[in-house]
């Protein structure tokens, strides 16, 4: 692929994970891009740092408006998504999404990479039925989503992409949700390093996540094969999480007590918590891991933050001393 000759159309650029593939695309490639977002003064990168960088002010609700412009795309990165309000969020997660992907041209666009989440996928990566009937809006639209992208007309060029736990954002870049109740989770640590707790997951950060989608995008046409990836880094159990988020705030871990299933069901009723349908289901899964998650390291590339330690100093909260409570 001739990099100069590459566009390529990213939607959600304003947006942690989108803001993280921009800069990378606009550092480590000569690709034209076109970045679609709602509120420019929201896009805090350096987009003028070098030529073929267009910033385009617009919504998925209006993506008609860029008909012409998608035809001529190479490339097309949706990461965009709404994530509260069933009306809003089956409009942009699905409709609007599909709308834009049936507006792409066959002769011309060779890839399409998508962002889902890994919450739809069981261990095995296949698609939970629960999603569908137990999801949050977001989840729901975006288990939709799926099924209707894999039967439309660019099927075929499609990559999937399923982050796990995101980590991401600074001063400068708008901070996932992850990184936005870390205060929260220091504030609590004295009181976690007491808790053992079944239950496993991946996380990622939204750099490491910016390497992957710069490697897809730079794929000759004869190289490139659409994936079904999650990406994640190593599996951490959540007592392997807690001890590490523990001796990055100086916590000495204590005498931990396990929080067993019965116990946490006495917790729920004791103190009248109300729990979501999908809340429910994610309580009882408790294993959120995947037999093969990628990263940067899966790719013979070197991750930014390959361990929960580095992502948290990346969080640009200081190393703790041992805190004491009260």
């Amino acid at each position: 692929m001739d990099r100069h000759q590459t566009r390529v159309f990213l939607t959600g650029a304003s947006g942690c994970v989108g803001q993280y593939i921009a800069e990378a695309l606009i550092e480590q490639t000569d690709c034209e891009l076109f970045l679609l977002v709602r509120d420019p003064a929201k896009l805090t990168i350096d987009t003028r740092q070098r030529d073929g960088v267009h910033v385009i002010q617009g919504n998925l609700n209006d993506i008609g408006q860029q008909a012409d412009l998608l035809k001529t795309v190479h490339c097309a990165i949706l990461t965009a998504a709404a994530w509260g309000g069933a009306t809003e969020t089956h409009n942009i997660n699905v409709s609007r999404t599909l709308q834009l992907v049936n507006l792409l041209d066959r002769e011309t666009c060779d890839r399409v990479l998508y962002f889902s989440t890994a919450s739809l996928l069981d261990r095995d990566e296949n698609v939970l039925r629960e999603a569908a009937h137990f999801g949050t809006d977001y989840i729901r639209t975006k288990y939709d989503a799926l099924q209707q992208l894999r039967r439309s007309p660019m099927a075929d060029r499609l990559t999937v992409l399923f982050p796990t736990l995101v980590w991401g954002g600074d001063d400068r870049k708008r901070r996932s949700h992850l990184n936005s109740g870390l205060s929260d989770l220091f504030k609590w640590s004295w009181l976690l390093r007491f808790i053992k707790l079944d239950g496993s997951f991946h996380n990622i950060h939204a750099q490491d996540i910016a390497q992957v989608v710069t490697h897809l995008v730079l794929q000759p046409p004869s190289e490139y094969v659409p994936q079904s990836w999650v990406l994640g880094g190593k599996a951490y159990s959540v007592n392997e999480a807690i001890a590490e988020v523990c001796h990055y705030c100086g916590q000495p871990i204590g005498v931990r007590v396990e929080l067993k299933s019965w116990l946490l069901e006495a917790v729920i009723k004791l103190f009248r918590i109300q729990l979501a349908a999908w809340d429910r289901f994610c309580l009882d899964y408790r294993h959120f891991v995947y037999t093969k998650a990628i990263n940067p390291a899966s790719l013979g590339m070197v991750p930014y933050y390959a361990t929960l330690g580095d992502i948290l100093q990346a969080s640009g909260i200081a190393v703790g001393e041992p805190k004491k409570h009260g």
